[in-house]
């Protein structure tokens, strides 16, 4: 972070010491003079349109088929072109899987592909077995009912895993808001039309949308284009002629005014705001250079008013940014950030105050030269891949461009004026119909959030569920029923679970579990004694990433190998959750029964543990289902969710077999794959 800071400072600096009078537009310097080239291109009677790239630097080559039709609305089957792409290169009708995966491999190569086309690439030597294995798998692909049925039931998991994700919600319900879940940028994909879709529906989709009419191939690397070109037109030119069904789009609409969308999800630690409205921006536009630098002082750069405001000078989050996006079907301007739940008022606030400096102040003349600059620099830095020339040639065909839309793009770059970035935000930017998505806890948020004010009036609330659908305002304000006291909450829970006598036999127990981040399996570690003692390792491919421990001497904690001791407090603290079942200990008072509180549709009594935890259990069937933690973590006030589903019976006792936590907006679900009740645990343990 000090480097980014000290080299955008002494950039600034160099820019100043020139005296320059901040009220004119600095001189633009000379243009770049670019070679960008002209790719090779032919197309096939089919309709396959061929880019060739040669880059002899080194001997590699890429092939990227992309398949560019109009957007259409999948309805009730929403996610069968998803799951049609992730069947194809499953090996093909001529090849079994399993054969062509070690093809691939042996040759040091990579395939893969999507609803919209595929990709390979591989050693220059292999090119012609490279392009005739990506050809083969994507013209005879080899649907079958097994593999179908592993890839569904992938994409069921997934979504599953995302219920409770506060980011996943957000960008959904954004998208729904914005276009209508009758555009195709508008639905989304749910379990519900998961499971509509069947192998005929998948079959049907790749016959209807796989065709080669709208369909591009994009060649990158050490090739001979002759030879190239006779190989491509032997592999596919079998591809059938065929054009997909015409479609009709709708037309998304703004907001008739400034409105507050919000969606309440209690397990989340922070809000998410997505402040936005519909805009026509498309890249043939002339307003399309200055709304580049609009989008980029505004949100578009570590330096830009959003992320100065909401980050360096509030600190309410790690970043913060904005997106004006040409599209050719229906395009949105978008302004987004996490934020700590206690000032998510605030910073909806700061959202509206920079859209209107940026609409209503014109930019400084030296901060629109720096995002000049930054721009050349971003544009002649992707010249140096070969993909991106293949890329702009493609845009050109696909986007209608003139010929020279990028041999000139830095001249039209650096003739953008402050007046021209003021007219485009002034267009692109429309606060006074703006939809502002906030996805958070209601029962922090809402109360202050009721408050903000915009142009002099309290801007209206609407209240949304997590698929979009309008509801009701959450109603925190339920009372304890009659007689209900904090040691029947706890009893309840004690009883629900195995009862007091089982409990207090418990003299140890150990819980192996399982998570996913990023692709790499995190292994869980937990045992716990009656005599207080606790350990808990959490292991990446068998490196211990943090361990905590306590025993009768005292406690530690490791992080990234590093060890420290726990200080007093610390370790008070930690021995009051140490127990095996800390329950047992709050009916010897310290811990408050504060109300009623909605988790996941279900009322649960909230239970105050001390200052830094909060716990929930059911009302209904009494098991604890959310522990609410909070504590500071590199100077930042930090929540952390941990929830609690799945209970199963071991040793006559119910634990909760999927155990859920969130730390800012990650979140990991840790799978329980075993647990022993007074067996394999030792002091040697908590060493």
């Amino acid at each position: 972070m000090k480097k980014i800071i000290t080299i955008l400072f002494l950039f600034a600096l160099l820019v100043s010491s020139a005296q320059i009078d901040r009220s004119k537009e600095p001189k633009t310097g000379p243009v770049p003079e670019l070679n960008l080239g002209v790719p090779q291109s032919f197309e096939l009677s089919n309709g396959l349109k061929v880019i060739v790239v040669k880059n002899t630097k080194l001997p590699r080559v890429s092939f990227t088929l992309t398949i560019d039709n109009p957007p259409s609305v999948e309805g009730d089957k929403a996610g069968v072109g998803q799951l049609m792409g992730s069947l194809l290169g499953k090996g093909s009708a001529t090849i079994e899987k399993d054969a062509f995966n070690e093809e691939v491999d042996y040759m040091g190569a990579f395939i893969s592909f999507n609803a919209s086309g595929g990709f390979a690439r591989g050693l220059s030597k292999y090119s012609g077995r490279l392009l005739e294995l990506m050809a083969d798998a994507a013209l005879n692909p080899n649907f079958t009912e097994e593999e179908f049925k592993k890839e569904q039931n992938i994409l069921l998991d997934g979504l599953k895993s995302n219920e409770k994700s506060v980011s996943t919600v957000s960008g959904r319900v954004s998208a729904a808001l914005a276009y209508g879940t009758n555009h195709p940028y508008g639905e989304f994909v749910s379990q519900e039309t998961v499971k509509n879709v069947t192998l005929a529906d998948v079959q049907k989709y790749y016959r209807n949308y796989f065709v080669p009419k709208n369909a591009y191939l994009a060649v990158v690397g050490d090739v001979d284009f002759l030879k190239l070109k006779q190989e491509i037109t032997t592999t596919f030119e079998a591809w059938k002629k065929g054009s997909p069904p015409v479609v009709s789009l709708a037309i998304p609409r703004d907001a008739q005014y400034t409105q507050i969308n919000f969606v309440d999800m209690p397990n989340a630690v922070q809000s998410e705001i997505d402040v936005q409205n519909i805009m026509d921006l498309k890249m043939t536009d002339s307003e399309y250079f200055p709304a580049l630098l609009a989008n980029k002082v505004l949100g578009g750069s570590f330096r830009s008013y959003l992320n100065a405001s909401l980050r360096e000078d509030k600190g309410y989050t790690y970043g913060a940014g904005s997106r004006m996006r040409a599209d050719r079907y229906a395009s949105r301007f978008t302004a987004s950030a996490s934020v700590r739940n206690t000032v998510t008022d605030s910073a909806v606030v700061v959202f509206m105050g920079q859209l209107e400096r940026i609409k209503n102040e014109k930019v400084d003349a030296q901060e629109l030269a720096i995002a000049k600059a930054e721009y050349v620099g971003e544009f002649v830095m992707a010249l140096e891949r070969p993909e991106t020339i293949a890329r702009y040639a493609l845009n050109i065909l696909t986007e209608d461009l003139p010929e020279d839309f990028y041999t000139t793009y830095l001249e039209k770059i650096n003739a953008v004026t402050v007046d021209d970035v003021q007219q485009a935000a002034q267009k692109f930017i429309n606060t006074d119909k703006a939809k502002i998505v906030v996805v958070g806890k209601g029962s922090e948020v809402l109360e202050n959030l009721e408050k903000v004010r915009f142009k002099g009036k309290t801007i209206p609330i609407k209240y949304y569920d997590p698929y979009a659908i309008a509801t009701e305002k959450p109603d925190y304000s339920a009372d304890l029923p009659e007689g209900t006291t904090l040691e029947a909450v706890l009893n309840k829970y004690i009883e629900a679970i195995g009862g007091k006598d089982k409990l207090e036999g418990v003299e140890a127990y150990s819980i192996l579990a399982e998570a996913e981040m990023q692709g790499m399996k995190l292994n869980l570690e937990m045992k716990k004694t009656s005599k207080n003692q606790f350990m808990q390792d959490v292991k990446v491919m068998g490196n211990s990433m943090s361990k905590q421990v306590i025993n009768d001497g005292g406690g530690y904690m490791v992080m990234q190998g590093q060890r420290k001791d726990m200080e007093e407090e610390e370790l008070k603290k930690a021995r009051e959750e140490s127990a095996p079942f800390p329950e047992l200990n709050y009916l010897n008072g310290g811990v408050t029964l504060e109300g009623i509180e909605t988790i996941d549709g279900k009322k649960t009594y909230k239970v105050k543990v001390s200052d830094e935890k909060t716990s929930f259990y059911d009302m209904e069937t009494g098991l604890k289902v959310q522990d609410l933690t909070s504590g500071e973590m590199q100077g930042q006030q930090m929540t952390s969710t941990i929830t609690y589903t799945n209970y199963q019976e071991v040793s006559g006792i119910l634990f909760p077999f999927a155990i859920g936590q969130t730390m800012g907006p990650q979140m990991l679900e840790f799978i329980v794959k075993e647990i022993k009740v007074n067996e394999g645990v030792s002091d040697a343990d908590f060493e």
